[in-house]
């Protein structure tokens, strides 16, 4: 490696609370409802909704994500269901009496391997749900009616566009140019109904940041919206199996997913939120949850900049259902009878411990510089020399952040960042 050392004065120290308020992590879970998955919305009971609240409020949590089905919402492109609409509406409300702050995905979409399309989206009807005019529009009508209906609970944190929307390129092709339309046409609907301090975001599945030629770009996630949504997965890149559930690879992969977003933002202030993830078996065999969860935790909060973590999900899917992968059984920290999981403890006293103990994030003013085209992501991601070389640096007991090659002789940025040495990959 090759390193750069630039001569400040002195390390960058955090403003003092009375200046800038250090941001308060917040610690949450993904719901998935106990009873029925995300099908219990045909049938949606809120005595079961406010049984899973409870139980998730009761782990000392602070949020909720939230998901409702497209197909149910907006069944017609000019239809939006007033019942379905009404049902959200109920459970966020729920989720306020268990003292839970809740975001809302808008479009699903895609959830746990299974796609969700309205019927007017499909066969006879297709339309590609990112480049249609009218396709597009109803989503946006979506948006736009979901947050007025909304906007005026105090639990809502806001609006996402919904959930990974990149796992729906396969069936929609699509250019990055087309989904930075797509992204900024629906994020400017979501913001129509929220008051201010609410938040409109969105989401992408690990090949954003690591796959090559990607439409859905690092760019996109780490500019657009008002905070950096990563999903950084053990299974992505086959990282667990490679290195094992056990290795700094896994234990440091949030973290470190961090970092890479951060390298990404315009703004160095942006927030990071690690808004999913999980110990999924037999990539995180059961007997490794608790401490992988808790060392994930840790981990992700030395990073300065962080939102929050958001971890996947709450109940196991019942194997009564069909067809899901294996490690989606598995991911919940409650099982599919409700029953809390060794990993809840596990996370409920992390979290705990960082409440009563507010981390101060680590300073980072070593950084290594990221130089990758579109064509050549995939060195980012598991398996790939940047990122072993970031691993390597953080094994030896470094912290290092991320910066991009076109930013690395921009000295204000990298003041900006405190970072005084920069070391590049050999």
């Amino acid at each position: 490696m090759v390193v750069d050392t630039f001569g400040h004065d002195k390390p960058r120290s955090l403003p003092c609370p009375e200046e800038d308020p250090i941001h308060t992590l917040r610690f949450g879970v993904n719901y998935t409802p106990c009873r029925g998955w995300f099908h219990s919305w045909h049938d949606f009971d809120p005595a079961h909704a406010r049984d899973d609240l409870a139980q998730i409020a009761g782990l000392g949590l602070d949020h909720v994500r939230v998901f409702h089905l497209w197909p149910l919402l907006q069944p017609n492109r000019t239809l939006i269901r007033t019942a379905a609409v009404d049902q959200l509406a109920h459970l966020v409300d729920l989720a306020a009496e268990a003292g839970l702050d809740v975001l809302v995905d808008g479009v699903q979409g895609h959830l746990s391997s299974f796609d969700f399309y309205p019927e007017w989206t499909r066969s006879w009807h297709h339309r590609n749900v990112f480049t249609d005019p009218e396709a597009i529009e109803a989503q946006a009508a979506l948006l736009r009616t979901l947050g007025h209906a909304l906007a005026d609970r105090p639990n809502l944190l806001g609006l996402q566009l919904g959930n990974e929307l990149n796992n729906l390129v396969e069936h929609n092709p699509v250019t990055a140019a087309q989904v930075d339309h797509y992204l900024d046409t629906l994020l400017s609907a979501a913001r129509e109904g929220l008051r201010d301090g609410q938040l409109a975001t969105h989401s992408a599945y690990d090949a954003a940041w690591y796959g090559d030629d990607h439409p859905f770009t690092p760019e996109a996630s780490a500019r657009k919206g008002d905070v950096t949504t990563v999903h950084p997965w053990v299974f992505s890149g086959d990282c667990a199996r490679r290195y094992g559930p056990r290795s700094p690879q896994v234990l440091h992969l949030a973290e470190y997913g961090t970092e890479l977003a951060k390298a990404y933002a315009e703004d160095p202030d942006r927030l990071v939120w690690v808004q999913e993830t999980g110990a999924p078996e037999p990539h995180i065999p059961a007997a490794d949850a608790p401490k992988f969860a808790r060392a994930t935790v840790l981990n992700a909060a030395g990073c300065t900049g962080l939102w929050g973590v958001t971890w996947w999900c709450s109940h196991d899917v019942d194997r009564a259902l069909a067809d899901y992968p294996e490690l989606e059984y598995t991911l919940g920290l409650f099982d599919s009878a409700g029953r809390a999981k060794p990993i809840a403890t596990a996370l409920a006293e992390t979290v705990a411990e960082l409440r009563a103990d507010p981390p101060t994030p680590h300073a980072r003013d070593t950084a290594l510089v990221l130089d990758c085209t579109p064509a050549t992501r995939s060195v980012s991601g598991p398996q790939g020399a940047f990122f072993e070389a970031w691993m390597r640096l953080r094994t030896e007991g470094a912290r290092p952040a991320v910066v991009l090659a076109a930013r690395a002789d921009d000295a204000g940025y990298l003041a900006s960042r405190g970072i005084k040495e920069l070391v590049r990959p050999s």
